[in-house]
């Protein structure tokens, strides 16, 4: 069987995504042009053999419509006859798009193939697609009569059935900005963050990460979803969910760069990883955040491996209670969980989230040598990809 390769992977740092925000001066499909533009200059290969170009974005809408993974493909000066297409599946987006890729060369329909998404929340804020109507239509409403709930509601009923009191979550919250933190003191992220232009400045850092926060701090925070009409319908809530325990809005871009083993070995590149294991699998849309659960639960089945053969976990910090459930669902070891950080310190920038934890996971593993690395995430409406790679 072909083997599938990631011979780079490339993100941007991240920027708040509110006006102001580092990034935020940058259109989306330039933003992910420059990520494109430094796969083919970091690795030297012909942008003509890249036979498709697969981006993950969630808000198609604005200047994020109309296929921006081609207007960017175009933007990067790649030849017209290299196509490309936006995926959207939520926050697993260009998750996703690395399983397409990935699954195009091992069927032969690919050599080789860029996976990336990009995602500008400062320009195309959240909901924004919907344009204020409903997208789920009449049957769904009629499959849920008493509603579905947003994800920071999702988030408080897995806090409170996991019993994830709130100094849990924001100690771990906490030492999430620590981690990412001393990563990029350390010069941890330096091979995977690409230096961002804006008005004549480099940007180099991720602008989301907190080397000061505490626990003691995030503690005075009050929480984001409080309700009265959802405290009656879920009595069980506590409301421990805030701004300090959730990602952040982000902007970010990020691309890997996939292909055949010998077509790798064809253009004298060196392969950094193999893909190994796919899973993807739905879950109950209202808890919506706790199909990391069995998205990992089927690539550890299919891949013959046991959670202590991994050597690294990144579980996206969409909230806290996420990982940590996570963590305890299957008594993996803290230590390997997010240990560059996570989301809640180097955001979430949705659509591109994908490709940035396959991008950190990588060159986690080049840095300590570890063999084998697994990345998961929640996803809109219930969902969850699980991915596991080989380090070579």
């Amino acid at each position: 069987m072909t083997t599938a390769v990631i011979v780079d992977a490339v993100r941007t740092p991240s920027g708040k995504g509110k006006p102001g925000g580092q990034l935020s001066g940058i259109h989306p499909a330039a933003l992910l042009s420059q990520v494109l533009s430094a796969l083919v200059t970091r690795t030297g290969i012909d942008p003509g053999l890249v036979d498709d170009v697969i981006g993950g974005c969630v808000g198609q809408a604005g200047e994020q419509a109309l296929n921006i993974a081609r207007s960017a493909v175009l933007g990067a000066g790649f030849p017209e006859h290299v196509p490309a297409t936006t995926v959207d599946r939520q926050c697993g987006s260009s998750q996703q798009a690395a399983h397409f890729a990935a699954q195009g060369v091992i069927a032969g329909a690919y050599d080789v193939v860029i996976a990336c998404g990009v995602e500008s929340m400062s320009r195309v804020p959240m909901g924004t697609a919907t344009l204020g109507a409903d997208a789920n239509g009449p049957a769904v409403a009629a499959r849920y009569p008493e509603g579905l709930v947003n994800q920071g509601i999702s988030a408080e009923l897995l806090a409170s059935r996991w019993k994830l009191d709130r100094d849990t979550l924001d100690e771990y919250s906490a030492r999430s900005h620590a981690r990412a933190a001393a990563t990029a003191a350390a010069g941890g992220f330096d091979a995977e963050i690409l230096p961002i232009e804006v008005d004549g400045v480099a940007r180099t850092t991720d602008e989301t990460v907190r080397a000061s926060t505490t626990a003691a701090g995030l503690a005075g925070l009050r929480p984001s979803f409080r309700d009265e009409a959802l405290g009656a319908r879920f009595p069980e809530i506590e409301w421990r969910i805030t701004p300090g325990n959730s990602s952040p809005l982000t902007d970010g871009a990020a691309a890997v760069l996939i292909m055949s083993e010998e077509k790798a070995a064809a253009l004298g590149l060196r392969p950094r990883a193999r893909f190994h294991t796919f899973a993807v699998t739905g879950s109950d849309p209202m808890l919506m955040l706790d199909g990391v659960i069995p998205a990992t639960r089927r690539a550890l089945d299919r891949s013959g491996l046991r959670i202590d053969d991994l050597d690294a976990y990144e579980v996206n910090e969409a909230f806290a209670p996420v990982p940590l459930l996570w963590q305890r669902e299957f008594g993996a070891d803290p230590e390997r969980l997010n240990p560059r950080g996570g989301a809640i310190a180097l955001g979430h920038p949705l659509g591109a989230s994908g490709a940035r934890l396959l991008t950190t996971l990588l060159n986690h593993l080049e840095a300590t040598g570890g063999r084998y690395g697994l990345q998961t995430m929640c996803e809109g409406a219930g969902m969850s990809n699980a991915t596991i790679i080989e380090r070579l």
